[in-house]
């Protein structure tokens, strides 16, 4: 099950510029930042920024669903013919995420919280 696109993570080259332009956007500062993440939250929405991203293989947005059994969904895209782009992996605190693209490379994160 999932309850909707909630996260999108941008791939950055510089964290700090982007970082700039992202607080002009949303008109808030980040809750986290980090130099391997900034976090933003603004009308329910967060967004994330990732200095390490275009390393992991993200060439641009990522929107991430929220899912409730993370590896579930994982196994029923890649039976639906999804490729993994970034496998299952803990960011801290029990928050999983993976990433895949479909036939036209298109991408799609995954994301569970812990309490979910």
């Amino acid at each position: 099950m999932t309850a909707g696109l909630q996260t999108i993570i941008y791939p950055v080259k510089d964290k700090d510029r982007a970082k700039a332009l992202f607080t002009v956007l949303l008109g808030v500062e980040p809750y986290a930042d980090q130099p391997y993440y900034v976090g933003f939250k603004a009308e329910g929405q967060d967004v994330g920024l990732d200095p390490n991203g275009h390393a992991q293989g993200l060439t641009g947005p990522v929107p991430f669903w929220h899912v409730t059994d993370l590896r579930e969904r994982l196994a029923a895209l890649l039976a639906a013919g999804a490729e993994v782009v970034q496998d299952v992996r803990d960011v801290g605190n029990g928050r999983l995420i993976a990433s895949v693209k479909d036939a036209d490379g298109n991408l799609i994160g995954l994301l569970q919280d812990p309490s979910a």
